[in-house]
């Protein structure tokens, strides 16, 4: 419990986080926030990883001069694009034989089948819309790379997605963060922003209740 504490208080705070990070590691938090967006998006491991909320920080902190702008948006979208094409070629080297096993050890079985599901129900279009729903964002690609998509129409839906996801959210976060009323509310804006992202996932579960019943 305290993990998932500690993991909540990163997220909501992550603003205080960063601006540590930046004091101590300068141009080096480029690095660190490409590898975090990289093993959130790259690793099916890791979906507890802040993405959207992470953006929007960022976006924030650049608002305020403490980051560029367009060094960001070049470097969280190859951080992006690259993390899912990696998890594409996991997905397609060595996926079926992870879903043969009945216990996968730090792998939810449960969020790679809805992912699957969503994979079967949307098609290629998975690959921009999973972008914007935590946890089934980092499944996305790898169940692409099991149902063998073919990799050309893998890239270009990634790297549209990608462009998207990280505009968006950054540049939400770099137009509106600096405002005082959302300065002063940072956490309830960063829960708001969490939620914002889900509500996709959330339609697709409703649909696919509904077609279910039917």
């Amino acid at each position: 419990m305290s993990y998932i504490h500690t993991l909540i208080n990163v997220i909501l705070h992550i603003d205080k986080y960063l601006n540590i990070i930046i004091q101590n590691y300068g141009v080096g938090t480029y690095i660190i926030l490409f590898l975090i967006i990289f093993f959130e998006t790259g690793l099916v491991v890791t979906p507890f990883l802040p993405g959207d909320s992470l953006l929007f920080a960022t976006g924030a902190l650049a608002a305020s001069g403490s980051m560029d702008i367009y060094t960001l948006l070049i470097v969280l979208f190859l951080a992006a694009v690259i993390g899912d094409t990696v998890n594409y070629h996991i997905g397609k080297s060595i996926g079926n034989k992870i879903l043969e096993k009945e216990n996968i050890r730090f792998i939810n079985k449960e969020n790679l089948k809805k992912a699957h599901s969503f994979y079967e129900e949307y098609g290629s279009m998975t690959i921009v819309l999973g972008r914007f729903i935590p946890i089934i964002r980092t499944f996305v690609p790898f169940v692409a790379g099991i149902g063998e998509m073919r990799y050309l129409t893998f890239i270009m839906y990634n790297m549209f997605g990608g462009f998207l996801w990280v505009l968006l959210f950054l540049g939400g976060g770099y137009l509106f963060g600096d405002i005082p009323l959302i300065k002063n509310n940072f956490s309830l804006i960063l829960v708001g922003v969490i939620f914002i992202s889900i509500i996709p996932g959330i339609i697709a579960f409703i649909i696919e209740k509904k077609k279910r019943r039917k």
